[in-house]
């Protein structure tokens, strides 16, 4: 075992204890109050190891918490910034119907894949750095409530403490099943596209009334067209709901679009062309709101970059970091989007995200904390 990594598995155990901690705190994005509960025990872990913080608080959303350690950058691009998310997808009770669980390597609870497995290994990995005598290089690590949600309260705390970063590590999930760094994510657009048309007896004359499900049909065959898996843009029509009853030519109906793209320009065009649609049949009507949400994080060479030095000091480790890309998003789209160096993917090792099986690997875990430590040191 590498030198690097003996000295973070020697508190192994107390790794594994407050991710039992944290594991076992419900914190649904959609419950402020539950999901305060886990700032907290994080907030307070940082007090504890020196930091300053901050607790923020927005209407919709728990507390998020930013902790600053250290007291000025070792450069002037400024300091490195974390990112972590304390929010999961599972209702209150999950963690009462299947607690954190230990079998061997594996650990398993709601969230410890997303992400708090990451957000362990954050801590952890400050605490090593922290310890040096001489250390004094600013790293800000926030936390935030309502990733999984998509950051509607949070973007801008995050979009203005990456404005002052040099680089940005954000401790997602790897990929399984090699674990792999996240070099690039797609962006990510939200539509709802409403058909209006004209109700009529389907009996007794049908042939006076404008079926907005037929007109919503022509709309969707077209939308699912934009899909184009040679450039990566997804288009999906996921949720449709319409009419009254079977006997009533429907007068409304709404479907919900998901938008998946891999670049700042596919966005814009597949934006501009659904926010766009004419209506097919004559006398029918198409309103549509919505747009991209979350920009693409592309492939960089400034990230290459970060992710080349990730890779070299894990071969040192005797560690093979991977790279790889994914369309699911997360808050190091929108540092990624500003320019700032990101890195993505650097939190826990394992599968099952949002899903019942979901576990992680503790000796991974170890591994990569003792990685961020030495990136964390050498950016």
């Amino acid at each position: 075992m590498h030198p690097d990594v003996k000295r973070i598995n020697e508190r192994k155990n107390e790794m594994v204890d407050f991710l039992e901690d944290l594991v076992n705190i419900d914190s649904p994005s959609t419950d402020p109050d539950l999901a305060t509960n886990a700032s907290y025990m994080v907030g307070e872990h940082c007090e504890r190891l020196g930091a300053q913080v901050e607790y923020i608080s927005e209407d919709g959303a728990g507390d998020h918490v930013k902790a600053t350690f250290g007291s000025k950058p070792k450069t002037d691009n400024g300091y490195v910034l974390l990112l972590c998310h304390l929010d999961t997808v599972w209702p209150e009770g999950e963690t009462n119907e299947r607690p954190f669980s230990l079998d061997g390597d594996t650990a398993s609870g709601p969230g410890i894949f997303d992400m708090k497995g990451g957000t362990v290994q954050a801590l952890f990995a400050i605490e090593e750095v922290a310890k040096s005598e001489d250390f004094a290089d600013e790293i800000i690590l926030f936390c935030n409530t309502d990733e999984e949600i998509g950051s509607p309260t949070s973007r801008k705390h995050i979009e203005e403490l990456a404005e002052n970063a040099r680089a940005v590590l954000v401790l997602e999930p790897s990929i399984p099943p090699e674990g792999s760094i996240k070099t690039f994510r797609k962006g990510v657009g939200r539509f709802t596209v409403k058909t209006e048309g004209r109700s009529a007896h389907s009996g007794a004359d049908h042939a006076s009334g404008i079926s907005a499900i037929d007109e919503m049909a022509s709309q969707i065959k077209y939308l699912h067209s934009l899909t184009d898996y040679e450039s990566g843009t997804t288009v999906n029509v996921g949720v449709i709901n319409g009419g009254s009853r079977a006997n009533v030519v429907p007068a409304e109906c709404e479907a919900e679009v998901d938008v998946r793209v891999t670049s700042k320009d596919a966005g814009r065009e597949i934006e501009e062309a659904i926010l766009n649609l004419n209506a097919h049949l004559e006398g029918a009507k198409v309103k549509v709101e919505g747009g991209v949400e979350r920009p693409p994080m592309e492939r960089t060479p400034e990230i290459v970059k970060m992710y080349e030095l990730a890779r070299s000091i894990g071969e040192n480790m005797g560690l093979n970091i991977t790279e790889a890309g994914t369309g699911g998003a997360s808050d190091g789209n929108f540092t990624a989007a500003m320019g700032v160096p990101t890195l993505d993917g650097l939190g826990a090792v394992g599968a099952g995200g949002h899903a019942l099986d979901e576990w992680i690997s503790i000796e991974k875990m170890i591994e990569r904390t003792a990685l961020l430590v030495k990136l964390l040191q050498e950016l």
